[in-house]
């Protein structure tokens, strides 16, 4: 069994060199092809002096060169950075100095918006374009110029324990933290997830979440794990990925619940027809949207899942489960314990909320160069053996949750989500489950505003899909018809769009910080 990353791709190849990996636009490359092409990545990396553990950032759409440079620098013993293709170069610099990055792949587009702040990453040695040559002061190669023979490819001596990459997490308030994975993470996180969605050689996924997302970048790592294929797509609109999953013949989506939405308010026809199976991370799937997929994916199993980068992935409800319990994130993954903690440390009694504690090979290396956050989240495992003097490191998630009687976990909310009102604590997603019922909306964020009153107010911002039907007495009405009076929200706010994270996910922090002063200029009392 492969123990290190780019060991997934290349044992492939040797397997089954002749099947299909990796597909981009109208072009596709074999197995072969695409260990051959790692492997000239990962000696043009070490001609040029890349050491052991150091770091190269690969800041690029999603491109073959993407996933060659991915590769090909944890086979050059290096650690790879993925950057998100739609940040900024104040925060990609941040990345690039943070994790002193030595090497920097990229196209001649994002290096000319990044080239100004370049002289403040002292340990930036080279920089490669992959669409041109530049002549600059940092020394800098085309693509061509760059890459190795791949016969001379030297394997380097790591371990399974050594960095693979730094996933930078997408930072709502302060700078974005890196949390640092080992191959052991990530190739065992592969074998999990493609023994749960019981992957096989003739599947084909279609990658559509960002790479520097683990979720996103697990479509790879699962896919050659087990001898399949993956089709990269830019997207611009939501009807892009529906005419992928034809045309392509996918067999296997992930995305995130914003997309969700919006793909099950598209008419599919018999696109999705050939989908084995669809999956579902980054926050709770509304039950409205579910059922709504389904009907357009009769032939589809759906996996809803959990997990944190920390963590890479915790759990999976069975398909057999959804109709049961269409709320709960299931039970652990393969290869992983989930505890739920209360705050004495001790586990919980069925039904009751407390924090969700993750252990097993799972559980990333830390925080890169944040000693207090990696203390904060990574600690000893509860119900630790006393007489062990090191104890095992736990990823303690911050995310409170219940598991009733027959060990299937449902999510309550972040501890720094969570809204406190008239003395009480409202989970938002809860919350916005109830609302995306009414059928009103299209998608929905709750926060808490400071209110004199009542600590904070709820307040509701909304997409509406027709302004002329947007009435925000109606939501009111249906809010205290199914809910108890202190989750009824105070005020129902109409956008155009919600405020993302680079992940795609709805970012709460961003719409607190943007009405936070609502009730003091409106008046408390309303």
């Amino acid at each position: 069994m492969s123990q290190l990353l780019h060991q997934l791709l290349l044992d492939q190849a040797e397997k089954t060199p002749d099947a299909q990996a990796l597909g981009v636009k109208t072009q596709w490359y074999d197995y072969a092809s695409v260990a051959h092409h790692v492997k000239r990545v990962a000696t043009g990396l070490q001609q040029h002096g890349l050491t052991r553990h150091e770091r190269v950032a690969i800041y690029l759409p999603k491109t073959a060169e993407a996933v060659f440079s991915f590769f090909g620098a944890t086979a050059a013993g290096g650690v790879m950075v993925p950057v998100n293709p739609v940040l900024k170069a104040p925060q990609v610099v941040h990345i690039l100095k943070d994790c002193n990055v030595r090497f920097l792949i990229t196209n001649k587009a994002r290096y000319k918006q990044l080239q100004p702040l370049l002289s403040e990453c002292h340990d930036l040695i080279q920089v490669i374009v992959v669409d041109s040559a530049v002549d600059e002061a940092l020394s800098v190669l085309s693509w061509e110029e760059f890459l190795g023979d791949a016969e001379q490819w030297q394997h380097s001596s790591g371990i399974d324990a050594d960095m693979a990459a730094i996933l930078y997490t997408s930072g709502s308030t302060g700078k974005p933290k890196g949390v640092v994975l080992s191959h052991r993470n990530m190739v065992t996180g592969a074998h999990s997830v493609a023994q749960y969605l019981q992957n096989k050689a003739d599947d084909r996924l279609l990658c559509v979440l960002p790479f520097s997302f683990d979720y996103g970048f697990s479509q790879l790592t699962t896919a050659f794990s087990v001898g399949a294929s993956c089709y990269l797509l830019e997207y611009l609109l939501p009807r892009d990925i529906v005419k992928a999953v034809e045309k392509q013949s996918i067999t296997g989506l992930a995305l995130v619940p914003p997309l969700w939405v919006q793909l099950a308010d598209l008419d599919w026809q018999q696109a999705g027809q050939g989908l084995r199976y669809f999956t579902n991370s980054g926050g709770a799937m509304p039950t409205a949207t579910l059922s709504s997929l389904r009907e357009r994916f009769p032939n589809a199993s759906p996996y809803l899942m959990y997990g944190l980068t920390e963590a890479f992935r915790s759990s999976y409800l069975e398909p057999a489960e959804v109709d049961r319990r269409p709320t709960s994130m299931g039970k652990a993954i393969p290869n992983a314990e989930l505890l739920v903690v209360n705050e004495q440390g001790e586990e919980c009694q069925p039904n009751e909320p407390g924090e969700l504690v993750h252990r097993g090979g799972l559980v990333a290396m830390g925080y890169w160069n944040d000693a207090e956050r990696t203390a904060e989240r990574f600690k000893p495992a509860p119900m630790a053996f006393k007489e062990i003097p090191a104890p095992e490191m736990a990823v303690w998630s911050g995310d409170v949750v219940k598991r009733d009687e027959d060990g299937f976990l449902y999510f309550i909310g972040r501890r720094d989500d969570m809204i406190k009102t008239s003395g009480y604590r409202v989970s938002p997603s809860e919350l916005e489950e109830v609302v995306y019922a009414s059928g009103l909306i299209v998608e929905v964020a709750a926060i808490g505003l400071s209110h004199i009153r009542l600590g904070q107010a709820i307040v509701l911002v909304i997409v509406c899909g027709d302004e002329q039907t947007f009435d925000e007495k109606n939501i009111i009405k249906y809010c205290q018809k199914n809910l108890p009076a202190y989750m009824v929200p105070a005020r129902v706010i109409r956008k155009q769009s919600l405020a993302r994270n680079p992940n795609g996910k709805i970012d709460r922090k961003v719409l607190t910080e943007e009405y936070k002063n609502l009730f003091s200029e409106t008046g408390v009392n309303e």
